[in-house]
């Protein structure tokens, strides 16, 4: 009979153990959605940026006017933008 317990015991011990784990991993997880949700909304402005100078072909002035930017933070978008699609097609 004690045997049956102490089993049992240790039994409910694993299964608290793996919900930690499970709710650990899921808080993980989250965090990465969040982070990743967040590299999105970030790169809002830079997509904006060149759909409006190379697709629309709006000049510099317009662009940054639409976008609430001066002409150089418009200059600094596109700069970002085309680095980053550089460094990821390089890698590629």
């Amino acid at each position: 009979m004690a045997k049956a317990s102490r089993a049992l015991r240790g039994r409910m011990r694993s299964v608290q153990n793996t919900r930690k784990i499970t709710r650990t991993m899921e808080l993980v997880s989250t965090s990465k959605l969040k982070r990743a949700q967040d590299r999105v909304v970030a790169a809002r402005p830079y997509a904006e940026a060149l759909r409006l100078r190379l697709l629309e072909g709006r000049e510099r002035a317009a662009c940054a006017e639409s976008l609430g930017v001066t002409i150089g933070a418009f200059d600094v978008l596109m700069h970002r933008a085309a680095r980053g699609f550089a460094r990821r097609f390089r890698d590629s």
